[in-house]
């Protein structure tokens, strides 16, 4: 169970965080949830489609790799792709609620909390969090607008599914990746946005799936599934290399 503790500038004065990432870190997986606040980035470098939870709740990942524990962005020089997934951006971090008296009034405000049992916590490598008269350092910061940017997304998650099953936008994905003649790949129980209905939308339709903001959201990932060919293009590359080295 993660030693999970609220994070202050006193008790953790001295707390490191190692960056990077790395199969250590749990880095090392072949899809991941992304949420409505990076759609625009995440499209640039992944796949994007859709699992149901138990609750049979939609959640949006991003395709990573093929085989089991393969992220095929990730290498020794580090995470290979203009974004890095947002839950893999905040490392040992939660976010949280408590009450807070703020001008005399009680209020639910966000903090931060750390998992001290994380490999990439440290009391002597790595980058600081608090500076020395207590202040947050550079990469808490960083660390406090990616949770930031969590938060909303989870917040954003329900409408957005609710808004895009409206307007009868999500379908299941035959998904079958070719690598060559003789290797194929199926990603089974997924869905994806269906570009001929996304295309097809007018009217009223249209224009609530405008105002609700998500219009651009069912474009990104619709526009995504072309990086199933820059996945491709990595899986070769990996397997030729693994190829020459058992070879000499």
């Amino acid at each position: 169970m993660a030693n999970t503790v609220l994070l202050n500038n006193i008790e953790h004065q001295n707390l490191r965080v190692i960056p990077g990432y790395s199969q250590a870190f749990g880095d090392g997986v072949n899809q991941t949830a992304v949420y409505p606040t990076e759609f625009a980035e995440a499209q640039r470098d992944y796949p994007i489609l859709f699992r149901k939870d138990d609750q049979g709740k939609y959640q949006a990942v991003v395709i990573l790799g093929l085989d089991r524990d393969e992220n095929l962005f990730l290498t020794d020089q580090g995470w290979q792709a203009r974004h890095v997934p947002a839950v893999h951006q905040r490392g040992p971090f939660l976010i949280g609620f408590q009450d807070q008296d703020v001008d005399g009034e009680v209020r639910r405000e966000p903090v931060i909390y750390v998992d001290l049992d994380n490999p990439r916590v440290s009391q002597t490598d790595g980058l600081p969090l608090f500076l020395q008269h207590g202040g947050s350092a550079p990469y808490l910061q960083h660390v406090s607008r990616v949770l930031q940017a969590l938060r909303a997304g989870v917040d954003m998650n329900e409408a957005m599914f609710a808004a895009f099953e409206a307007a009868g936008l999500i379908e299941p994905a035959e998904l079958d990746i070719r690598l060559d003649e003789h290797t194929v790949y199926k990603v089974p129980g997924v869905y994806s946005i269906n570009e001929d209905a996304l295309a097809a939308l007018e009217g009223e339709a249209l224009e609530q799936l405008h105002k609700s903001g998500f219009l651009r959201h069912a474009i990104y990932a619709a526009g995504s599934l072309s990086n199933i060919n820059r996945l491709i293009d990595l899986k070769n590359r990996k397997r030729a290399a693994e190829v020459q080295t058992a070879t000499g």
